[in-house]
């Protein structure tokens, strides 16, 4: 009996077609076809890539004269774990098709032939103790110092088999993948080294498309600097590598170890009381010396942002000093002209802004109120926001030295200079520094995004990491008007979960994942489609301080992806949805 002819679904990599098509399978491609790779085929008259997502038998259903063959096979693509992960992730971050998925998970250059898998060779020394105890346990959150190595956490992962290290920056990849080299390990950096990986390595080395990245066998997927908004993708869709890494490693029966010095609410959540700490002495020699200039008895409205323990620190010639003050993109910071109160959201505490009509509107929350200060009732409020370009000049003066503007805006490296002022970017731009003080802190603290603390977190990270542990004399300086903040006591007492524990608290008395799902409606035809989201499984409202945007909340991700998927969209609409958006 003639076997019957061999149909696959192919979706074609096209921008705007989510459709699957049906095509033969020539009889000489038949035993070389796998699922997941990437083919040409005939669309509309021209010749596209696509890749392969289904095969199977012809069932009659359509005529087989009437089916297009396969033109060719150019070469492997994602494996058939990864498509059926990509599938999961469509309708998580609500995408309208898998092409965004299967392109992250796919070679850069066409890989027609795979090497042989390596055989493994002995994981390094020293292994991390509190790393191996976490993965005996199942896996769950690590928290480290700022300054943490990953060599010696990677290397007790590959204790349990093949890993996949998921790290924020490029660097930061390259350089790890160098280091495990060096101890024999066998290595694939992606994408770069996609075919290695698809052939089987020890350990696969990426920046977040990493977690889509091939590897027979995985036994743990790593996830480095959880806390990092470099690991979520920020065009639509807007997946993280953290979920999707957790996501996989269940599908695959893996562990999943999340390391950060300051985990975020939605990690701690998913780990349900698996976390591993160091111990009170270890956590402080790893951060370094906080000093927190305490501002409430200044005059807010006085423009000058250099107190006295900052002109001391730029007045030493022998420190380098990184000035650090995002004056770009933030929300209006004002204080009581009577009390020096800074105007905040009695609601989730946030910064206010006094709006045309004269009353304060909550960016984060949506809470209008009247402009009246809550500590005395005063009317009257000062807007405290100087400028980077000013900032410089006045730096520089007092500094009696060179100080160098870094912004986000550069491309070239900065030069040698003893003091640097900029944007949140001189903290990646500078290699190291002996102080790194941040001017207005409180400009993240009371940012309108509900991620505001964590995000304020993670710069002191950042600091803490170019100053180096306290051992070596390295400092962070924070001059505030909020002293008792619970992000600036964490790290004054070298203790993350201070912040996390407060955090994750107003995360659920508002709604905010992890203990609800959320998303973002903007674009053309926003209005329609959020009127024709069913109010009975969701919550639909216009998007503080944002216009023709709208916030979508429900019970849980699964039914908020269901819902923004079957929703019809209106005609002519060009949405932007972003699920658990990045900047929110």
């Amino acid at each position: 009996m003639t076997a019957a002819p061999l149909v696959a679904k192919v979706l074609p990599d096209v921008t705007g077609i989510d459709k699957e098509f049906d095509y033969l399978v020539p009889d000489e491609m038949g035993p070389l076809l796998q699922l997941g790779d990437i083919v040409r085929v005939s669309l509309h008259g021209r010749r596209v890539g696509g890749w392969v997502l289904d095969i199977a038998e012809h069932d009659g259903h359509v005529a087989i004269d009437r089916l297009r063959p396969i033109a060719k096979i150019t070469g492997r693509g994602p494996q058939s774990d990864v498509v059926a992960l990509a599938r999961w992730a469509r309708r998580r971050w609500a995408a309208r098709g898998l092409r965004p998925f299967l392109v992250a998970a796919s070679p850069l250059r066409a890989v027609t032939t795979v090497p042989s898998r390596r055989p493994a060779e002995p994981a390094p020394e020293p292994r991390d103790p509190g790393a191996a105890e976490l993965m005996a346990g199942g896996g769950g959150v690590l928290v480290v110092g700022p300054g943490a190595d990953l060599v010696p956490i990677v290397a007790a992962a590959m204790m349990h088999g093949p890993t996949i290290v998921v790290v924020p920056g490029v660097d930061q990849s390259r350089l790890l993948a160098a280091r495990l080299r060096r101890c024999n390990v066998h290595v694939s950096l992606v994408p770069d080294e996609w075919a290695a990986a698809n052939g089987g390595v020890q350990v696969v080395v990426g920046t977040r498309t990493a977690v889509w990245s091939p590897c027979p066998e995985l036994a743990v997927v790593i996830v480095a600097d959880e806390h990092a908004e470099a690991l979520q993708e920020e065009r639509s869709p807007t997946w993280h590598a953290r979920d999707v890494a957790v996501e996989r490693a269940r599908q695959a029966g893996a562990l999943v170890v999340l390391v950060s010095p300051s985990p975020t609410v939605t990690a701690l959540d998913w780990a349900t009381g698996s976390v591993r700490r160091p111990s009170v002495a270890d956590s402080r020699a790893a951060w370094p010396l906080v000093d927190l200039v305490d501002r409430t008895r200044d005059e807010p409205w006085k423009t000058s942002m250099l107190t006295s323990p900052l002109i001391a620190a730029l007045r030493d010639q022998e420190r380098t000093v990184v000035c650090v003050h995002n004056a770009k993109g933030r929300a209006r910071i004002v204080a009581c002209r009577t009390c020096r109160a800074l105007a905040r959201c009695e609601r989730c505490g946030a910064a206010v802004h006094v709006g045309d009509d004269r009353r304060f509107s909550c960016g984060r929350c949506g809470l209008d109120r009247p402009a009246v200060c809550q500590q005395c009732g005063g009317t009257g409020f000062a807007n405290l926001r100087p400028g980077v370009a000013r900032l410089r000049e006045e730096i520089a003066a007092a500094a009696s030295r060179q100080a160098v503007v870094v912004t986000g805006d550069d491309d070239d490296p900065p030069p040698a200079a003893g003091v640097y002022v900029g944007t949140e970017a001189v903290l990646h731009r500078v290699d190291r520094a002996d102080v790194v003080a941040f001017l207005d802190i409180d400009a993240e603290l009371l940012a309108p995004r509900y991620r505001a603390s964590e995000q304020a977190m993670a710069l002191l990270v950042r600091a803490a990491r170019l100053v180096g542990p306290r051992a070596g004399g390295g400092r962070v300086l924070v001059q505030t008007y909020l002293p008792r903040h619970e992000v600036l006591r964490a790290v004054l007492l070298a203790d993350p979960g201070r912040m996390a524990r407060v955090e994750s608290s107003r995360r659920e008395e508002l709604r905010l994942p992890p203990y609800a799902a959320l998303a973002s409606v903007s674009g053309v035809g926003a209005a329609e489609f959020a009127a024709a989201l069913p109010r009975e499984l969701v919550t639909v409202g216009p998007r503080p301080g944002a216009a023709a945007q709208f916030l979508v909340r429900a019970p849980d991700w699964e039914q908020l992806g269901t819902v923004l998927i079957t929703t019809a969209r209106p005609a002519r609409s060009r949405l932007r949805i972003e699920v658990d958006p990045p900047r929110a």
